[in-house]
């Protein structure tokens, strides 16, 4: 599993994206693959919802990344529990094609093979789980998340 607590700025929305396919690298998903473009996607656009939407003063959001069952599982939280709230799967309307904004759930939902949006308790926040298939992917079994030498 990777984690890691990034500033809720634009900066920190960028970093996250880079720092998500650096790691999917070093656990042997190259650069440039589908896998590594989809979740690069993902994790761009929840990182810039986080940053845009759930952001709150002085709190910063966390990305975090972990293989799970054939899939990459990518998880952003956020420290924003009020409205506006998230839609979740199906409930995600297309935006109007001139619109500059609306289409970071619609890439989700279209990228990721399942989705949620899962609200923390007993904190305030909410964390936007997706999951990416890898079909004939196989990782060896690692005890920790640093990477391959």
């Amino acid at each position: 599993m990777f984690a890691q607590r990034l500033s809720a700025t634009p900066r920190g929305a960028r970093l996250a994206r880079h720092l998500a396919v650096g790691r999917l690298c070093a656990w042997g998903i190259p650069y440039g693959t589908d896998v590594s473009e989809a979740v690069a996607l993902v994790v761009a656009e929840l990182a810039a919802n986080a940053v845009t939407h759930g952001r709150v003063p002085g709190r910063d959001f966390e990305v975090r990344l972990s293989l799970v069952g054939g899939s990459v599982r990518i998880e952003v939280t956020d420290a924003h529990s009020g409205p506006p709230s998230v839609p979740g799967p199906g409930g995600v309307e297309q935006s109007d094609p001139l619109d500059e904004h609306g289409r970071g759930l619609v890439l989700v939902a279209a990228l990721a093979d399942r989705w949620q949006v899962v609200q923390r308790k007993p904190s305030p926040g909410k964390t936007v789980r997706a999951e990416i298939d890898m079909p004939g992917w196989l990782f060896p079994h690692r005890a920790d998340s640093s990477p391959a030498r």
